[in-house]
């Protein structure tokens, strides 16, 4: 018998030879029909195969997460047979599934098209119909192998010879294609829903390594229904609004170019826009107890050595050396080790503690040219760095006033929505695990004390240490990880890092590394699309423009212009010889908040007529500029500067 225990805590027992339907089916027939796989001891399973084991048991649906990743996985299988029975000779190669969709790379001498895609959607849908049933095989290695060879797939061939020698070889076959996965899949065809869509063409290299063959990677989305591929695609459509690089250009602010590939050239109102930032940071690290310094680009390559970023990061530093001293220099892809140094210099006690090192700090790292993206991946970025050197019972009341400092910034920013992910320890480490056990430990004891809701994420700490990782969520719905804390009790000990403590002998301090933006250039980024460049009156480069009706009040609009912008406010003028109407739109399509207009009758009475985006332009309201200037520079305080 087989006893099987299911979410609510109930048992139920089986004969041997149960598969997932059958289970399935015996709750009710409504469940199996609605069944993908099952997860049996969280181990997901194709439905119709038998369970040999006790253990829990979740049946998976369309409503679970597992049940979408499903739904993509077969859906790229499908795309791949589409294509195969479509242009013959065509060779697959890998399909997973990715973040809202899958892929699948191909090797075909004639490039596809996106014109393709019309027929290959249409075939998907004709392999959909014939609900073909999808089964799982094992197969000896070299029977596979044999069987791929055969049919020309000596991509699929070169996979299984490379599998380690006690890998279970699975094939799962759909009518008469077949193809090599680890499965699970979706029981037949017929369960994809129509709510699929194939997206574009990128080249993608075999194995990921460009000495070796260029194959054509198609996209696709897929999903549970069509009203959600519908919203899919709304989403992707307003992103494309928002998109930072487009808002960058429209709106002045950065450009980049060929000949400093991921390095952004800061324009005008696009540096107005940073140094708003960085000062507002400034302001909030001051206050909360950092002190800020500033430390070198270059430094010897025995630091990156001694701190273990030499063997991890080598491949994405630029190194320069200098022959005439037989030395190699690293320009610093972070700040980590330069920080210890600071703190190094000169003795410190334990009632130096805690120190926390604030930095500005300009990195550099080697991007793939093909990664690059905008400001949301460049070569060249400053981070808002901190390090703080406590004691370990100091540690939970740093974290915890991180995480308050951490959550005021992203409100004032205009993001509400925070997700805080706990990282432990990757595969790739250094350090103990007696030591690791105590920096986990320690953390997750800081991050309960918080109080916040946090999420596990196995296995993506750092190399030296675990984390807490912080994930907005922007105006449409999209994740961006950007703050992070890391409990580091490995790099003060590599770097000889020590502190006096009561009992007269040295200890190590624990270093927490810890940023609330992290790229400045990528935050701005994530901020642009944010807010699709409509920035808060505080953030605006330009925050008014006063213009006018007729070129005859001219020295009024000067006069008052000059007095807004001697009262703190970011001001420009338009006195061109327009009609205010062509005028307005002007200043509404570059997102300058608010548009104060004076004709004859704001010179005579020393008003302002004041239009402020968002309100279509046709909301007016007029003020003395007295009262404008009141009401302006109450408006325009950074958050951390508002009296009331």
């Amino acid at each position: 018998m087989i006893d099987l225990e299911f979410p609510d805590g109930s048992h139920r027992q089986f004969d041997d030879g149960v598969t997932g339907m059958d289970v399935a089916m015996d709750i009710s027939p409504g469940l199996a029909k609605q069944a993908f796989a099952i997860a049996l001891n969280d181990e997901l399973r194709d439905l119709n195969r038998e369970i040999e084991q006790n253990g829990t048991i979740r049946i998976i649906t369309a409503r679970d997460k597992e049940g979408l990743e499903l739904i993509r996985h077969d859906a790229a299988h499908v795309l791949a047979e589409a294509v195969q029975e479509l242009f013959p000779g065509t060779q697959v190669t890998i399909g997973p599934i990715i973040d809202d969709g899958f892929y699948y790379d191909f090797a075909r001498e004639e490039p596809f098209s996106t014109e393709d895609f019309e027929a290959i959607e249409a075939k998907m849908a004709q392999i959909i119909a014939r609900n073909d049933p999808i089964q799982r095989e094992v197969w000896t290695r070299n029977d596979a192998i044999k069987m791929f060879e055969e049919k020309g797939e000596t991509y699929k061939a070169e996979l299984i010879s490379d599998l380690p020698e006690d890998e279970v070889i699975t094939l799962y076959r759909q009518g008469n294609w077949v193809d090599l996965c680890k499965g699970p899949h979706l029981p037949s065809t017929g369960k994809i829903p129509k709510a699929y869509k194939l997206m574009k063409l990128a080249g993608a290299y075999w194995r990921g390594d460009s000495s070796k063959a260029q194959l054509q990677r198609i996209y696709g989305t897929a999903w549970t229904n069509p009203k959600e591929l519908r919203a899919y695609l709304t989403r992707l459509e307003e992103a494309e609004k928002r998109d930072h690089r487009r808002l960058g250009n429209a709106l002045d602010l950065f450009h980049f170019q060929e000949e400093a590939q991921g390095q952004v050239f800061w324009h005008p109102d696009g540096w107005t826009l940073y140094r708003a930032v960085q000062d507002y940071m400034r302001r909030r690290q001051t206050g909360g107890g950092y002190q800020e310094i500033n430390t070198p680009q270059l430094m010897d390559r025995k630091f990156w050595e001694q701190s273990g970023h030499w063997e991890k990061y080598r491949e994405h530093m630029f190194i320069s050396s200098i022959d005439q001293e037989d030395k190699v220099l690293a320009v610093k892809p972070m700040n980590c080790p330069c920080h210890v140094q600071v703190f190094n210099h000169g003795q410190k006690s334990y009632r130096d503690l805690p120190l926390r090192l604030a930095e500005f700090g300009s990195c550099h790292r080697y991007e793939p040219s093909g990664a690059l993206h905008g400001l949301m991946r460049v070569r060249a970025f400053v981070q808002d760095d901190a390090h703080i050197f406590c004691r370990e019972d100091q540690l939970t009341d740093e974290v915890k006033a991180f995480c308050t400092l951490l959550q005021s910034v992203y409100a004032d920013f205009g993001f509400t929505e925070v997700q805080v992910r706990f990282a432990d320890r990757p595969e790739k480490r250094v350090g103990s695990d007696e030591v690791w056990d105590k920096a986990e430990a320690s953390l997750k004891t800081a991050a309960d004390a918080t109080g916040l809701e946090v999420i596990h994420n196995p296995g993506d700490g750092a190399f030296y240490g675990p984390k807490l990782d912080f994930v907005l969520k922007d105006a449409i719905g999209r994740e961006w990880q950007t703050g992070t804390i890391q409990a580091d009790f490995i790099l003060p000990e590599r770097l000889d890092a020590t502190y006096i403590a009561e009992d007269g002998e040295k200890h190590r301090p624990v270093m927490l590394h810890r940023a609330i933006l992290g790229s400045f250039e990528r935050f701005l980024g994530i901020l642009l699309e944010h807010h699709a460049g409509n920035l808060p009156l505080w953030l605006a480069p330009v925050q008014v423009v006063v213009t006018t009706i007729t070129t005859d009040t001219n020295d009024y609009a000067q006069e008052a212009a000059d007095i807004l912008t001697a009262a703190g406010l970011r001001v420009k003028t338009d006195l061109r010889n327009e009609k205010i109407n062509y005028k307005v739109r002007e200043h509404s399509h570059a997102k300058v908040p608010v548009i104060a207009v004076a004709g004859h009758r704001e010179a005579d009475e020393r008003t302002l007529a004041l239009r402020f985006l968002g309100k279509g332009g046709k909301h007016q309201q007029v003020m003395s500029l007295e009262d404008v200037i009141a009401d302006l520079t109450a408006r325009a305080a950074p958050p951390d500067l508002k009296t009331t």
